[in-house]
């Protein structure tokens, strides 16, 4: 198989998995603008009040833009893969469905929409057995949002992660640069963010995690 005429086949996905990565980084710097100008809250009444004051300012306390750049991390994915194509198949495949189930994987944990309608329900009611309700429900979504699928996002980001830098290390294609972008985004998710050994307490952190996922999807 010819490397130029394999690419030029696929040049509508390779642009956009290039261009997936300068949005996916780019949504990073907005969402650690956005923490730090209003800190995230981790509290059920207080994430209610806040989906009820400003619900574009709850969705992303709750990761939406993380939930975004998933998608566009997926599209790397894809652009790395028809890169890859020609010589390392069966990687490339194990790669792609590993990274589909993770991506499924944070947006079946992420809770932004069921919080908000949940705080929309609570604001509707005077009822304190109702909010109570709410409130229990609320606990419990929190606590599924760093559960068993938060964590099998995590698990199978570093095993995507660090297969994609095996073989792009053996890759004609990439330079050495692109393969420690890689090797060191794996190595970033290896550990949660729910982790207090990282000294990162919520999943609300955005890390540079995505930005080297990004950098590490353009050839050398």
């Amino acid at each position: 198989m010819d490397i130029a005429d394999h690419h030029a086949d696929w040049r509508g996905l390779l642009r956009l998995a290039a261009w997936a990565a300068f949005c996916s980084v780019g949504l990073l710097v907005v969402q650690v603008v956005v923490m730090a100008v209003w800190p995230p809250v981790h509290t059920v009444p207080d994430v209610l009040a806040l989906m009820q004051r400003s619900p574009v300012l709850g969705l992303v306390s709750l990761d939406v833009l993380l939930l975004v750049n998933n998608i566009l991390v997926l599209l790397v994915y894809l652009g790395l893969a028809v890169v890859l194509w020609p010589t390392f198949r069966s990687g490339v495949v194990v790669a792609v469905v590993l990274g589909i189930v993770q991506i499924a994987a944070y947006c079946a944990s992420n809770p932004g929409v069921e919080l908000l309608m949940m705080a929309r329900a609570d604001a509707r009611t005077t009822d304190p057995s109702l909010q109570s309700a709410y409130r229990a429900a609320g606990e419990a979504l929190l606590s599924s949002w760093k559960g068993t699928a938060f964590l099998v996002y995590y698990f199978l980001g570093a095993v995507v992660l660090l297969l994609l830098a095996a073989l792009i290390r053996r890759s004609p294609v990439f330079s050495s640069a692109t393969f420690w972008w890689a090797l060191a985004a794996g190595v970033l998710m290896v550990v949660p963010s729910t982790s207090a050994w990282w000294g990162w307490a919520s999943p609300s952190r955005p890390s540079c995690r995505g930005v080297c996922c990004a950098c590490c999807s353009a050839p050398g």
